[in-house]
């Protein structure tokens, strides 16, 4: 690929130090507060990268291959749920490759011209990365057919019987594309990735490390014990940990002598309402709904958003997914309902099986 070159996001250039900040959420020179201190604790390469062992091992033999062809990586797509990495990843790749990377997201490219643009204007080798791709409207998506396979794209000209079709060059580029709805990516564009990596949530020992690695570029005191109990509290996510562990220095800032001690991190996120399974007031209040409210019996999912005063396709996508991954919640043909943990963790007695127990 021949001499590495700073990498940077070309949509941003405005930036000192912007490998992964995206401009579609904050506006050239606005970067400031948490979310400057965010983009800080994101890893540049795969030796800084914690978890997801299997995934990392794969992608640093792609793209060690890729180098040793001199040509640009396959392309790769990363899914899983929101804040395990996977725009991390995608700077990481650039990194690596030592190339540009141009951020841009589904929901902004609206229309087929946009990505046009896009793709004439990015250099040899650069990273496309695509976040939320499922979201990109079909159009749009099938312009990426011909590039991703031949490096090319097709424009019409003109309108009406005039209108004529061009096939044009455009470099070998990278994709990258992020989502946390495989099921809703076309086959066709799915099918073209040559890489698919699936990330998962963290066991509490990664976690506790990525909170330590945050603690020292941050420079916050914290001891591995302190870090262990904020990543108990993260619902095996490290963008949860890193803002758990910000908020817990807020509290040691404010209320203590600003070092992190087990007692202090426990204080802290029992102020800001996380308990120790890392459930906030709504998750409660969905587990209170189904444990009280309705006694344990089945109830459908719009009949709960109502009673916790929530969207539905909110309680679908943010909250119900880890209720179910830890065992508090079960989905039946009847509706949702409240396992036997769920009435332990409230500590109040369940109406079949009596008196809670708090080792279910």
């Amino acid at each position: 690929m021949g001499a590495r070159k700073e990498v940077i996001n070309r949509d941003s250039s405005e930036y000192d130090d912007v490998l992964l900040v995206d401009s579609r959420q904050t506006a050239p020179g606005a970067i400031s507060g948490e979310y400057a201190e965010e983009a800080k604790l994101r890893p540049r390469a795969l030796a800084d990268f914690t978890g997801q062992r299997d995934l990392v091992e794969h992608l640093s033999i792609v793209i060690e291959a890729a180098r040793k062809r001199g040509g640009c990586a396959d392309h790769i797509l990363f899914a899983g749920p929101p804040g395990l990495g996977k725009t991390s990843l995608a700077g990481i790749v650039a990194a690596e490759m030592g190339v540009g990377m141009r951020i841009t997201s589904g929901p902004a490219l609206t229309r087929a011209g946009d990505l046009a643009a896009i793709l004439t204007d990015m250099q040899e080798g650069d990273v496309l990365f695509i976040d939320e791709i499922h979201r990109m409207v079909v159009a749009t998506g099938e312009i990426l057919y011909p590039a991703m396979e031949d490096f090319k794209i097709d424009i019409v000209i003109g309108k009406g019987p005039a209108a004529k079709s061009i096939r044009l060059d455009i470099p070998r580029f990278t994709l990258v594309g992020a989502t946390t709805r495989m099921g809703m990516l076309a086959g066709p564009l799915r099918d073209r990735f040559g890489f698919v990596g699936r990330l998962d949530l963290y066991p509490v020992e990664d976690l506790a490390e990525i909170v330590l690695r945050s603690a020292g570029i941050l420079e916050i005191e914290i001891n591995a014990d302190a870090a262990l109990e904020i990543a108990k509290r993260s619902r095996g996510t490290p963008r949860i940990a890193n803002r758990l562990l910000r908020r817990v220095r807020d509290f040691v800032e404010v209320r203590s002598d600003g070092i992190i001690t087990p007692a202090s991190a426990i204080a802290g996120l029992d102020t800001f309402g996380v308990d120790e399974l890392g459930l906030d007031k709504v998750d409660r209040s969905i587990l209170d709904v189904l444990c009280v409210r309705f006694d344990g019996n089945p109830v459908g999912l719009t009949t709960l958003a109502q009673s916790v005063g929530e969207d539905p396709d909110t309680i679908e996508d943010a909250y119900e997914p880890y209720l179910l991954q830890i065992g508090l919640m079960q989905r039946t043909p009847r509706g949702r309902i409240a396992s036997a943990r769920a009435f332990a963790h409230l500590r109040i007695e369940h109406p079949v099986m009596g008196r809670f127990d708090v080792s279910r």
